[in-house]
């Protein structure tokens, strides 16, 4: 049965929907480039909405922090030294950089880890099982967004592709914050998680759909 009561939790769902599905619909038959523009205030709007529905654990609000601040200083290794991910440049789109890499990135890595954290704690008892399942929902979702993000204008490898070396690198940043996240048994009791991620594979599947038969 589809829940109608208007709840916090409820309006930040339908918001996200109608966020992503804007999205989809606007890549596909509108204005692609506008769109592609708006993407850093759709994941602010996404990651602020997921803040709102995560209720309070301790340790949440550091987690947050911790996996942001991880997430800048793999990425900001990456862009200038080609350390964890191979050599790849971030280009516009994603707003506001410190040390080429943007701010949106780090808000990125954290809001993946929770979602991720959150499913995961929710399948499974076992810490060991927890921490694969969300390593593998971060590795999923990065496959299918490495090959439309050089036409978004996110970032672009040396050689236009991203080499093993990235998932390697990914699966590496996301073992260590998946542990830390399921090591502190942070629990976020919401559906958010589950729609933000499927949301998520949604939006970049299509993308990719297209960009494979008739280009972005």
């Amino acid at each position: 049965m589809i829940p109608t009561k208007l709840t916090k939790e409820n309006l930040s769902i339908a918001t996200i929907w109608l966020f992503h599905v804007s999205g989809i619909l606007g890549m596909l038959y509108g204005n692609s480039d506008w769109f592609i523009s708006a993407t850093p205030l759709n994941l602010l709007i996404s990651f602020f909405l997921l803040l709102l529905n995560s209720k309070g654990h301790k340790w949440f609000f550091p987690m947050v922090f911790i996996a942001f601040l991880v997430g800048m200083i793999s990425e900001i290794l990456g862009v200038q030294f080609g350390w964890i991910f191979g050599n790849y440049q971030y280009g516009e789109q994603l707003g506001i950089k410190l040390l080429g890499v943007p701010l949106m990135i780090g808000v990125n890595w954290a809001m993946l880890t929770i979602i991720t954290g959150a499913i995961a704690h929710q399948f499974y008892e076992n810490t060991f099982m927890r921490i694969i399942t969300g390593v593998g929902l971060m590795l999923l979702l990065d496959l299918l967004i490495e090959p439309v993000a050089p036409r978004l204008d996110f970032w672009v490898f040396e050689g236009g592709e991203a080499p093993l070396q990235n998932y390697v690198g990914w699966g590496a940043v996301a073992l260590c914050l998946q542990f830390g996240y399921q090591f502190l048994k942070i629990k976020v009791e919401s559906g958010f998680p589950y729609h933000l991620y499927l949301l998520q594979i949604i939006f970049f599947t299509v993308l990719l759909i297209k960009q494979t038969t008739i280009g972005l």
